[in-house]
């Protein structure tokens, strides 16, 4: 059980407090929600532009790390589709630098046409190097594509064109960061060696004082119901050919996510899961097979990736994987359902044993509505019964709904 504390600033700021006395460390987490689906389609790659230039300096702060630093702290941040999220780890005694640091930047950046132009070539090199001259870099640019014709997902955190991010004004990322970096759009959580009335006190000083800004409502176009199987193939200097198979599978707070996600484990969990055991152990068809799905807070995607053995058809490669998508579908035992779910279970405790997650996982939580699924979230894996993995599997991997991508070796 992880006991928290919770309160909201005048401001509409929410403050999560979890106190750990087993530590001498203390963790200041702030989410924004706002992810690569809020942006403007012809705009895209600005909430992962925003990871890179809250660290270009605030209004009263010019480096941000440098102070941090002499505090004897560290500090990260990550974007996805749905959230931007920033953390930093320090001595508990100083954690008051890291609210003087974290507000700062909430409060407004120092805006500036150099820092703008520092962090564009970071990203515009990011985009080259992991998307466009890395091997299969742009496979999940082509699939999202293929796989949402609405949703905004059909873009990457990265952004959907290069150009998006080297057109970006000054103008336009002022405007992003006042419509989603407000108090009203933010949680933050504070883990670690202090007390909810220390967390109050400081939470009032530093961030109370804040505009709390114009509550950001989220209408996104939803994806409709996919009816006819799509399918692309790519030829790429590539060594080895790859198959991708995608499906959609349940918003994040469905009940039939956890079922999708267990499914995943039992496909592809480690040596001795099915895909691995099958397709590349026993058929030697890839040379490694991964089944996965992406923990989209919307409506997401389910996953089969692998790359072929050379001088493996493709169509045989896709024909083996529905054979074991057949035996899936025609049961599963009890003790391979129980093996899965204790390796969740031990997976989901480990994760807990830093307070850096556990500060990481409330926030998200809260994010998502509610910071007890921190607590709850294990039974909804444990109710999980083999008739609706069985049942779901049917559903999911429908061939209605499936999006393929052959992705062809010219060497």
């Amino acid at each position: 059980m992880i006991n928290f504390e919770s309160f909201t600033l005048s401001n509409g700021l929410k403050v999560v407090v979890h106190e750990d006395k087993s530590t001498p460390m203390a963790v200041l987490n702030v989410i924004y929600n706002v992810g690569a689906k809020d942006e403007n389609p012809n705009k895209t790659g600005f909430a992962h532009l925003f990871e890179h230039l809250m660290f270009g300096g605030s209004i009263n702060i010019p480096e941000y790390d440098e102070p941090l630093q002499k505090a004897g702290g560290e500090n990260n941040a990550f974007t996805t589709n749905d959230l931007t999220n920033y953390y930093c780890q320090l001595p508990a005694e100083n954690i008051e630098t890291a609210f003087w640091l974290e507000s700062d930047r909430m409060l407004s950046l120092a805006f500036g046409k150099k820092s703008l132009e520092v962090q564009r070539k970071v990203v515009c090199e990011e985009f080259k190097e992991h998307y466009i001259n890395k091997p299969y870099g742009d496979v999940w640019h082509k699939m999202r594509e293929l796989a949402y014709t609405t949703h905004p997902y059909k873009w990457m955190t990265i952004g959907a064109s290069l150009k998006h991010v080297e057109d970006a004004t000054l103008e336009d990322v002022k405007n992003f960061f006042f419509k989603h970096y407000t108090p009203c759009n933010a949680i933050v959580v504070v883990a670690g060696n202090i007390t909810l009335e220390q967390v109050k006190a400081l939470s009032e000083k530093w961030f109370g004082p804040i505009p709390a800004g114009e509550k950001y409502e989220r209408n996104l176009p939803q994806e409709p119901k996919q009816t006819a199987p799509r399918k692309q193939e790519i030829k790429a200097n590539v060594p080895l050919d790859a198959l991708y198979k995608c499906w959609h599978i349940y918003p994040r707070l469905d009940d039939r996510y956890y079922v999708a996600d267990l499914i995943t484990e039992i496909m592809s969990g480690g040596g001795s899961s099915r895909l691995y055991q099958s397709l590349v152990k026993e058929k030697q068809l890839f040379s490694n097979i991964e089944c996965y799905h992406l923990g989209s807070t919307d409506v997401g995607l389910l996953t089969i990736e692998g790359k072929l053995v050379k001088g493996v058809k493709m169509e045989d490669a896709e024909a083996a994987i529905n054979e074991e998508i057949i035996k899936l579908q025609q049961g599963i035992s009890d003790k391979e359902l129980a093996k899965v779910k204790n390796k969740t279970e031990s997976m989901m405790a480990f994760e807990d044993m830093s307070v850096m997650n556990r500060a990481t996982s409330l926030a998200m939580y809260e994010l998502l509505g509610d910071a007890n699924l921190i607590n709850t979230e294990l039974e909804k894996y444990r109710a999980v019964t083999a008739e609706q993995l069985i049942e779901e599997s049917k559903i999911i991997f429908d061939e209605n709904n499936s999006n393929t991508l052959y992705y062809y070796s010219n060497n």
